[in-house]
């Protein structure tokens, strides 16, 4: 590590060579690969984008000049070279480095992320907020040709285009789609058009042409003859007719000639694009190879790249998912499954295969994605949406409008709610109980395990149901054993684990099996709980719900969601209308967002492990006793003074 071990800051990299910033890009390779071996992470788009990162920090003066980053998955070499070296082996680890660009880790950051398509529209308003305050520094924005599928990437763009103001946006193409154009003529005519002496050049020829009568005439056939070059020999004429000047597609392992582009493209005024061509887990022959394994992975050796098997003997959610998903295209021709770029990370890369004419990506799009899901249910089909909870909070107005108003029968179904682990904040799926409970024309459930989820999903299509379903689900591996056959279910209602008592605990989804345990260890210390499997969140279960509000002492409800407008909170409401006289205790997640770690690790810190859970029901059982005790010892002891003093005066 001859010169990895002397980057502080961005500033100890422009005393390097360009030459010697090419043998950095190495060395940071290797890092990354031994770093991520260790922890899991993003290894493929990280170790695209190296040369990318070394040679915007090398050209540009951060923190001064504004770096946002699309995403932000890609920013551990920008990590390394902004002061946090030291701290890379914490990425993604409870109490450690965040897997994503974060405002309050570093100033280096100049717009935190996690989900896709926002950088140019946040660069945008970095590059309005500068010159409002009439500064200087310069504004850039990465983002990957992923994210530009999203539509609000194309929305910042069209905004970015009209206002003409200074900003750069690099596109980091890395699907090889555009190799053919990166060779020499590509390099060639993107260095003239970046020349400063050209630049210059043309502007002063559009000024002269202005000075003739027939100007606009001549000013249109110019621009018809540059662009028909363009258009010849360059991909990049929508960006053109939005607004941006174009430039690339250049090679995004050059070190030299993107130094030299980025230079050059400085002394540009307004709105410009570059495109950069890249390869994903460039340099790591596995990931090479495997992009899609690569992308999120968990612990593996670094030198054969073999993955950490789980010791799990019980499937995940997702598998459970995705082989469900077979069973119900097996038995109905009718069944399509869409997603949003999330094919291998719902499950459904095997359906992908066995069935691709009822297979549908529609790429970085949740908005979409849920209206395309809801044009289909309105002609007969039925439509299974896979979709992670925290993105399908991008959809949300298409469930209300486009779904819900009409009564169509779309299922969505949403993995990763509740606390997903390393990912932190921007991935954690604990608002999604809340916001579509609120929605009218729509059930929410959360199945216990793979085998009520699997029974959900069968129901959803046996049954002809003439609603929204929303299934949530943990990313988890389910804590049963799956049986055969598909278990009978009846729809709506709650399910009791336990025979009913005076203290009775509703949990909904995965929280089931933690109360489960938490019961075990509240037995052992002479308090027993009776266990109810909220699997039904929207609408309640209201036979169950009255004869518990009519017989229990103490209620309590459990919920890996947000406390406010959450389970909780429903039947809260619920117990005032009907005036219960008895206890009644909400545990979830408190108002506020939780950081990254495993997910053992969050649910540990927020009380919702059995352990917690446990201590928790024991805290408020024993206060209650207590505070009762404490309240008759005052009675009687304010009974016996006033005797007293009745006594002395008497």
């Amino acid at each position: 590590m001859k010169h990895l071990c002397k980057i502080n800051t961005p500033l100890d990299l422009k005393v390097l060579t360009v030459e010697e910033l090419t043998e950095l890009a190495e060395e940071i390779r290797q890092l990354l690969v031994s770093t991520i071996a260790e922890t899991g992470g993003h290894l493929a788009s990280n170790l695209g984008v190296v040369e990318l990162t070394i040679a915007l920090h090398y050209v540009y003066n951060l923190p001064e000049d504004k770096l946002v980053w699309d995403v932000s998955h890609q920013t551990y070499t920008h990590k390394i070279l902004t002061g946090r070296k030291d701290r890379i082996s914490t990425i993604r680890q409870y109490g450690g480095l965040a897997g994503y660009a974060k405002r309050s880790e570093s100033e280096f950051d100049a717009f935190g992320a996690g989900h896709a398509s926002t950088s140019i529209s946040a660069a945008l308003g970095l590059a309005v907020a500068r010159d409002m305050a009439g500064l200087k520094h310069r504004v850039i924005a990465v983002i990957g040709d992923g994210a530009m599928t999203g539509g609000l990437a194309f929305e910042g763009l069209n905004n970015a285009g009209s206002l003409k103001k200074d900003l750069l946006v690099v596109l980091n193409d890395n699907t090889w789609s555009i190799s053919k154009n990166v060779g020499s003529i590509s390099k060639y005519l993107t260095s003239i058009m970046t020349d400063e002496k050209l630049y210059k050049l043309r502007k002063e020829i559009w000024d002269l042409t202005g000075r003739f009568k027939r100007r606009d005439k001549i000013r249109e056939t110019i621009s018809r003859l540059e662009d028909s070059v363009k258009a010849l020999l360059v991909p990049g004429m929508l960006f053109e007719k939005l607004g941006f000047s174009y430039f690339g597609p250049i090679d995004g392992h050059d070190l030299p000639q993107m130094v030299k582009i980025l230079r050059d493209i400085k002394k540009i005024e307004g709105p410009v694009l570059l495109h950069v061509a890249s390869k994903k887990g460039k340099g790591f022959v596995p990931a090479e190879k495997d992009v899609v394994s690569y992308h999120g992975i968990g612990k593996f050796d670094k030198v054969t790249g073999q993955v950490t098997v789980s010791n799990s003997s019980f499937p995940s959610y997702t598998d459970v998912f995705g082989n469900t998903m077979l069973e119900l295209a097996s038995k109905n021709e009718k069944v399509v499954a869409i997603t949003a770029a999330m094919c291998s990370g719902t499950g459904l890369d095997k359906y992908a295969e066995q069935y691709p004419d009822r297979f549908f990506d529609v790429g970085i799009a949740e908005g979409h994605a849920a209206c395309f899901a809801a044009g289909l249910a309105a002609e007969g089909i039925r439509p299974y949406l896979a979709v992670y909870s925290t993105f399908m909070q991008r959809a949300y107005d298409q469930v209300i409008h486009d779904m819900a108003i009409q009564k169509l029968p779309v299922v969505i179904c949403m993995d990763r709610g509740g606390l997903v682990g390393s990912d932190g904040p921007t991935h954690h799926g604990v608002f999604d109980l809340s916001c579509f409970s609120a929605v009218p024309n729509l059930t929410v459930a959360a199945p216990k395990d793979g085998n009520e989820l699997r029974t959900m999903m069968h129901y959803t299509l046996d049954n002809n149901i003439d609603q929204v379903v929303v299934i949530r689900y943990p990313r988890d591996n389910v804590p049963f054993a799956m049986e055969e056959p598909v278990p009978a279910l009846e729809w709506g209602k709650w399910e009791w684990l336990t025979s009913p008592g005076d203290i009775v605990v509703l949990a909904v989804g995965a929280m089931a099996a933690n109360t489960l345990k938490a019961r075990e260890n509240l037995h052992e210390k002479g308090v027993d709980i009776s266990v109810v499997n909220a699997r039904f969140i929207k609408p309640l279960d209201m036979d169950i719900l009255a004869g518990i509000a009519r017989d229990a002492k103490y209620i309590i409800t459990i919920e890996e969601n947000a406390l406010r407008g959450g389970f909780g909170q429903a039947v809260a409401a619920y117990l005032i209308s009907v005036r219960y006289d008895g206890k009644f205790k909400n545990l979830g997640l408190a108002d506020d967002f939780i950081t990254h770690g495993t997910r053992l690790e969050l649910l540990r810190e927020v009380g919702l492990d059995p352990e917690g859970i446990a201590r928790s029901i024991r805290s408020f059982i024993y206060a209650e006793h207590k505070t009762a005790a404490g309240l008759l010892q005052k009675l009687v002891m304010k009974k016996n003074g006033s005797l007293k003093k009745k006594s002395m005066s008497g």
